[in-house]
C-alpha cells in the first residue's frame, strides 16, 4: 500500500498514470508516421525511406502474426471445452438411462400413432379432409380468377361488401416450369 502511496503522490494532479502502449498500437503509429514521412519525402532519402517501409511492414506483420496465433490458440482451447462438455454428457450413467427410456417411449408412440391410423374414425377423417381440401383449391382458383376480372375492370386492388367494408386482395403471378 505505501508503493501506490507514493506513486499516486508523485503524479500532479491531473497526471494519468502512464500506459504501456500494445503492438497494435504501435502498427498503427508506424502507419500514421509512415504516410507523415511520406509527406517529407523531399527531404529524406530513398534509403531511408525503404527502411522506415520496411520496419513498418515488419511491425505489421508481427501485430498479424500474434493476433492469429491468439486466435489459433482460442480456437484449440474452445475445441477442447467442446470435446470436454461433450464427454461429461456421454459418460453420465443418468442420462444414458434416461435416453434409453426416451427410445422406448418413441417406439411406443409410433406404435400408438399407428395403431390410431389404421382406425376407421380416422381414415375417414382423413377422406373428409382431403375432399375439403380439394373443394377450397377449386373454390381459390375461381375466386382468384374473379379477382383478376375485377381488378382488370376497376384497377383496384380492394372490392365492396355487402355490408360497407373494404376488402383488400393481392394479385400475383407465378411462373410454372417449362414444358419440354
Amino acid at each position: 500500500m505505501p508503493d501506490e502511496k507514493l506513486t499516486d503522490e508523485a503524479l500532479a494532479a491531473g497526471e494519468e498514470t502512464p500506459k504501456l502502449r500494445d503492438a497494435n498500437d504501435l502498427a498503427i503509429e508506424a502507419l500514421s508516421q509512415n504516410s507523415k514521412d511520406k509527406k517529407n519525402s523531399s527531404a529524406q532519402t530513398e534509403a531511408e525511406q525503404s527502411d522506415e517501409f520496411a520496419q513498418t511492414l515488419h511491425a505489421l506483420e508481427s501485430v498479424i502474426e500474434s493476433k492469429a496465433n491468439k486466435l489459433m490458440n482460442m480456437k484449440k482451447e474452445a475445441r477442447e471445452k467442446r470435446k470436454m462438455i461433450s464427454n461429461v454428457f456421454e459418460n453420465d450413467n443418468e442420462l444414458q438411462d434416461v435416453e434409453v427410456q426416451k427410445e422406448e417411449v418413441q417406439t411406443q408412440l409410433k406404435q400408438r400413432k399407428n395403431d390410431l391410423e389404421e382406425t376407421v374414425q380416422v381414415r375417414q377423417l382423413r377422406d373428409d379432409l382431403r375432399e375439403i381440401r380439394q373443394e377450397q383449391k377449386d373454390l381459390e382458383e375461381s375466386l382468384s380468377n374473379h379477382l383478376i376480372n375485377y381488378h382488370q375492370l376497376t384497377n383496384s386492388t380492394s372490392f365492396d361488401t355487402s355490408d360497407g367494408d373494404q376488402w383488400e386482395f393481392d394479385i400475383k403471378a407465378k411462373v410454372k416450369s417449362k414444358k419440354v
